[in-house]
């Protein structure tokens, strides 16, 4: 039974995975941060208030429901994708675009097609003097 789970820690997957939360927990504190301090403030400067929590909501009898919460959270998640998406996956995209032409060599032909190439333009250049009419 031991072995076995050594056989499984061991592996790349396990790991894989353990580093992917450790490198997700850290980015939650960069998103977090990026919505109090960029996106909420941004949303207070249009609506007057951090938020859209309290900015509609319905009470039936007791119970209040707030739409606006939904759709804060909406515009917090669409503008952190977006935030995301411009600030990281583009130039990462754009990155590893680059490096994949710069790692792109143009194939020389082969000698042997160049061996050819020549048989054939010398045969070439020979037909064309054997065909022109002589006086």
């Amino acid at each position: 039974m031991l072995a076995g789970f050594k056989e499984f820690i061991s592996r790349g997957n396990a790991v894989d995975l353990a580093v992917g939360l450790v490198i997700g927990t850290a980015f939650t504190a960069i998103v977090t941060a990026l919505v109090e301090n960029l996106i909420d403030p941004l949303i207070a400067g249009l609506v007057g208030q951090p938020d859209f929590a309290d900015v509609w909501h319905i009470t039936i009898g007791e119970a209040t429901m707030r739409p606006g919460a939904v759709l804060t959270a909406v515009v917090n998640f669409l503008l952190v994708a977006a935030a995301v998406y411009f600030l990281v996956v583009l130039p990462l995209n754009k990155l590893a675009a680059r490096r994949k032409q710069e790692d792109v060599e143009p194939e020389a032909p082969a000698d042997d097609v160049i061996v050819l190439t020549e048989i054939r333009d010398l045969l070439a250049a020979q037909a064309g003097r054997g065909s022109t009419p002589q006086n």
